[in-house]
């Protein structure tokens, strides 16, 4: 019994390395950059611009999650995404808006939440060191 690792769950919290928190720093940064942007393409081309900056979206979270091996990497994208685009919904005193009260933004806002959401999820959780197949144990 000494000898064997406890399950995943059971073990205990720890922070991350300053690599990876540096690397979820980054994918923060990145996920806002993407939110601003298919904020300003998705009105400028409505059928193509709002389906290149979801698609822009869902590759970033994926990627992310597939890259730090977690779907911690994808939530984190998906957080900074959704920040920036919440923030600019909202009007400036002065009467300047990014979105108009139309079909495209409102699919852009809901249709981006549901992207970030699934492929966050869907990206690879933990997986416990050992061999990947079970065929023959």
């Amino acid at each position: 019994m000494s000898g064997e690792r406890a399950p995943v769950m059971a073990q205990p919290l720890r922070p991350p390395s300053a690599g990876r928190a540096g690397a979820y720093l980054g994918l923060f940064v990145l996920g806002a950059v993407v939110g601003v942007a298919g904020t300003l393409i998705q009105p400028a081309w409505f059928p193509g611009g709002l389906l290149l900056a979801l698609a822009g979206e869902a590759g970033l979270v994926l990627g992310a999650a597939r890259v730090m091996r977690s779907r911690a990497g994808g939530a984190v994208v998906a957080a900074g995404w959704m920040l920036v685009v919440i923030l600019l919904t909202a009007s400036r005193p002065e009467g300047d808006f990014l979105f108009a009260a139309g079909a495209g933004s409102y699919l852009f806002l809901l249709g981006g939440i549901g992207v970030a959401v699934i492929c966050a999820t869907l990206g690879g959780g933990r997986q416990p060191d050992g061999d990947p197949a079970r065929l023959g144990k």
